[in-house]
């Protein structure tokens, strides 16, 4: 059997930071500082939104078609482990190394300014280019900004797509195709996502609170994460991916959960683990009534009520085409003594009243400490179509 994938090193910005030492520090003590108000995405109103506030390096000299905040959030995360790259295309060869990455935003807000300007001007202004909006922008510009010849393309599976870059990645490891690959996502704030969310009212009014009673629906975020994905072994490992896709609705989850139960079961299967070797859950948590009530179904099926769990969305907001990647980000920083020396837990934030529709789950406060050791942990990412993916993440020998 091929053994796990390393993860050799993270780049990582999001409403709670920018590094893996900083986003750890706030990570663990649970902030929400990440979350304020803002207005002008939603007409008529202010929402609670996480938004990256790190300058954002220019875009490298040759590649301003694709500038914009988009990939100027992912460069931020990329120029965090460039120097990894860099190591890794000295061993390998520059053409042996892959870029997959995920989004669903790309460049959209560019392209809100420039449509709005032509049609109150009746001309194009400003430098818009059809590459800030492409939604195989992300990985093209990535490849190019490092150099990397190999294959690139992006994945857009809405909020899953960073999730499935790294069954996508492994693939092309497995198959002789890279000896690495570039892996991530990065999705920014825009006035399309937003409204759309808006008008199927699923916003919260104030600040999400996932698996409560009185959830009202969701904060967006927006981030970036990057990591390079080796066959080399590493302090945390790519375990298993499980992919599923139930079909369900195009924006409304399987109420019974089936299909996130699917990709969860298929996730341990593959990592050859079962339910009582994963230490901790990093639930999709949106704090819409959909989702997490058939979330709270599927993993209660699984993994009964005692294993620790949390959503983070209620410190960075969903991340969206991110979210899969800053919430692996999440596990890695979990696992990697070298940022979590105390051996901390993501605590889940809310306001303590579950919802008695949802099985019991064991949302674990501030504090709550993972055993030292070996340790595993799922991540979760369903997105519209019922596109689903969960990732096991290791440290230790599992296998």
């Amino acid at each position: 059997m091929s053994r796990p994938l390393g993860l050799a090193a993270l780049g990582l910005a999001t409403p709670i930071g920018t590094g893996a030492g900083a986003v750890a520090d706030a990570l663990f003590a649970g902030t929400r500082d990440g979350l304020r108000p803002r207005s002008g995405f939603v007409p008529g109103r202010a929402v609670h939104v996480g938004s990256v506030d790190a300058p954002l390096p220019p875009v490298p000299a040759g590649l301003e078609t694709y500038d914009c905040r988009n990939n100027r959030l992912l460069l931020l995360a990329l120029e965090q482990i460039r120097g990894t790259v860099e190591a890794a295309a000295e061993r390998y060869g520059r053409h042996r190394i892959a870029v997959i990455i995920g989004t669903s935003t790309s460049g959209m807000a560019e392209a809100e300014a420039a449509f709005t300007a032509m049609r109150r001007d009746g001309a194009w202004t400003g430098p818009f280019h059809y590459d800030q909006l492409a939604t195989g922008g992300p990985a093209e510009f990535a490849a190019r900004a490092l150099d990397l010849p190999g294959p690139a393309y992006t994945v857009a599976t809405a909020c899953s797509s960073s999730g499935k870059v790294f069954a996508s990645a492994r693939r092309l490891i497995r198959a002789g195709l890279c000896d690495a690959a570039l892996v991530g996502g990065a999705d920014t704030l825009c006035g399309t996502t937003l409204g759309g969310f808006s008008a199927l009212e699923a916003m919260s009014a104030g600040l999400c609170n996932p698996f409560s009673a009185n959830r009202d629906g969701i904060n967006i975020g927006e981030a970036a994460a990057v990591f390079l994905l080796t066959a080399e072994d590493a302090p945390v490992r790519l375990l298993g991916v499980g992919e599923s896709s139930d079909a369900h609705h195009v924006s409304a989850p399987d109420p019974e959960g089936h299909g996130a139960l699917a990709s969860m079961r298929a996730a341990l299967d593959d990592a050859r683990l079962t339910p009582s070797d994963i230490a901790y859950v990093n639930l999709h948590g949106t704090a819409t009534a959909l989702n997490d009530s058939m979330e709270g179904k599927a993993v209660h099926a699984l993994f009964g009520g005692a294993t620790p769990c949390s959503s983070t969305k209620a410190m960075t907001g969903h991340t969206l085409g991110a979210a899969g990647a800053c919430e692996a980000a999440f596990l890695w920083l979990t696992l990697n003594p070298a940022h979590n020396p105390d051996g901390l837990l993501p605590p889940h934030l809310w306001d303590g009243a579950p919802d008695p529709e949802i099985p019991p789950l064991n949302l674990i406060g501030p504090g709550t400490m993972l055993p030292a050791g070996p340790a595993a942990m799922l991540s979760n990412s369903f997105a519209f179509g019922g596109s689903n993916v969960a990732l096991v993440l290791g440290r230790g020998e599992w296998r």
